[in-house]
């Protein structure tokens, strides 16, 4: 019975599943039934004329392989081209414009480049062994059914001033941990607070939720994009993997259900990128759970130290009855069994969770950063995470860990042998520090409240 109850409560409480009550997902479902009713083929003739974002056309986004890709939506029906140091280089088109979505082009970045840019846009470079690494996450506005955040409100939907007060911190590197787009649903009619929002899975809610507000971010710095439980197949998929996947987009068969996990060298650490979109919490489909354990498993075969970056955290609490820690990713953990997480993964980087955490564990786990509080309405979970009750039996206990609300961000900076870790709210202003020591792994935090 207590486990049920826990179970419940967690339900109740954890992001991404508050949309579980009848209401809310007949609501979904007829938005969803609308949205396909709208979809109708258009003839190359009647392709409609998308005005594009001045501001944000071009980034540049890791890949599969380990490499580098500049990308750029247009409104033209031809690529441009690449302007390098070392010559012009052809874009060719990633995805052809239709109904929905522009013209998207893209060309890998050699590595010595330089000098990048497109249409005079300068691009962001990688860097072979970044210093300045920032961590943001589920970064939209929520309109779904009756969950309804004030998108035109920037205390209450404040991703445009998170990313411009990141920007401004000059990264090397942008993860962005996934949850990109929120607005599922039209606006209710005589709402002030998302009145002239898009909705659905199209260019012009991707331009509104993501592209436009990060376009500080987008032209600081090279970005690896993680795929979210918003990113599944029946949600906005479809137009995360036109525009961000890290793989060739397939317009025959536009929504894999799961991505391989890649690899990106850091300059002596691996920065290695796991789907996990269809882990739902409490829902145990058997079948995925191999894939989940091959995955993970086979994160000890990459090249050591590996960061592990994926959407949802296996071992994170949420608040359970009576305020106490309870939680976890019920698929993974049985994924990962008593086998746990390979020993050259020495850091978890996460969102999901609309809060930051950062926790270390018993049994040899290393430590977990959550940063899930980039802008979609904050989850409240306890300050002190020792304690938490877990689901499934992987024996993960939580050492000590902590949990801060807020809006905001994290940047991690390279410190001899070890990182800072800057927590800063949403404007720019320092919350605190951690420290994340590599070996030992551990993550320390004085100067932020763990509620003791």
């Amino acid at each position: 019975m207590a486990r049920l109850t826990h179970m419940v409560a967690y339900r109740l409480r954890c992001n991404g599943l508050w949309a579980n009550s009848a209401r809310t997902i007949l609501l979904r479902n007829r938005a969803i039934l609308l949205a396909g009713a709208l979809m109708l083929p258009f003839s190359t003739a009647e392709l409609p004329a998308f005005a594009a974002e001045p501001q944000t056309p071009a980034w540049v986004q890791a890949v599969a392989g380990g490499g580098f890709e500049a990308r750029m939506v247009t409104g033209d029906r031809s690529c441009p081209s690449l302007v390098t140091d070392k010559g012009e280089v052809a874009m060719t088109p990633r995805a052809s414009a239709d109904a929905h979505f522009p013209l998207l082009c893209a060309a890998p970045l050699a590595k010595d480049l330089t000098k990048a840019s497109i249409a005079g846009i300068a691009l962001p470079l990688p860097v072979a062994q970044p210093q300045r690494i920032l961590v943001v996450g589920d970064t939209g506005c929520r309109i779904q059914g009756v969950l309804l955040q004030d998108c035109n409100d920037p205390q209450r939907w404040p991703f445009p001033s998170v990313a411009a007060a990141a920007a401004s911190l000059k990264p090397d590197l942008v993860i962005h941990v996934g949850d990109y787009l929120y607005r599922e649903s039209p606006c209710p009619a005589g709402n002030e607070g998302c009145a002239g929002s898009p909705w659905g899975d199209n260019w012009t809610t991707w331009a509104a939720d993501f592209f436009t507000p990060a376009a500080p971010l987008l032209a600081a710095a090279p970005i690896v994009l993680v795929r979210g439980n918003h990113e599944s197949c029946d949600r906005s998929g479809p137009g995360f993997l036109r525009l961000m996947g890290p793989l060739a987009f397939d317009p025959a068969a536009p929504c894999a259900v799961h991505l391989p996990v890649y690899g990106i060298d850091l300059g002596g650490i691996t920065l290695a990128v796991m789907d996990d979109n269809t882990a739902d919490e409490l829902t145990l489909v058997w079948p995925d759970v191999p894939t989940y354990a091959a995955d993970i498993a086979g994160l000890g075969q990459l090249p050591g130290p590996v960061w592990f970056v994926h959407h949802r955290p296996i071992w994170a609490p949420v608040s359970g009855p009576l305020g106490l820690p309870v939680g976890g990713n019920l698929p993974m953990i049985t994924a990962v069994g008593r086998k746990l997480i390979p020993r050259n993964v020495e850091l978890m980087l996460s969102g999901h969770l609309h809060t930051f955490q950062a926790i270390n564990y018993y049994n040899g786990v290393p430590p977990q950063l959550v940063a899930g509080n980039g802008g979609d309405a904050l989850l409240v979970t306890p300050k002190n995470l020792k304690g938490a009750i877990f689901q499934g039996h992987s024996g993960v206990t939580v050492k000590d860990g902590l949990s801060v609300g807020g809006f905001g961000f994290l940047l991690l900076v390279r410190d001899g042998a070890g990182w800072t870790v800057d927590l800063f709210k949403a404007d720019g202003t320092p919350e605190g520090t951690c420290r994340f020591t590599p070996r030992p792994a551990r993550l320390d935090c004085p100067d932020l409240n763990a509620g003791k």
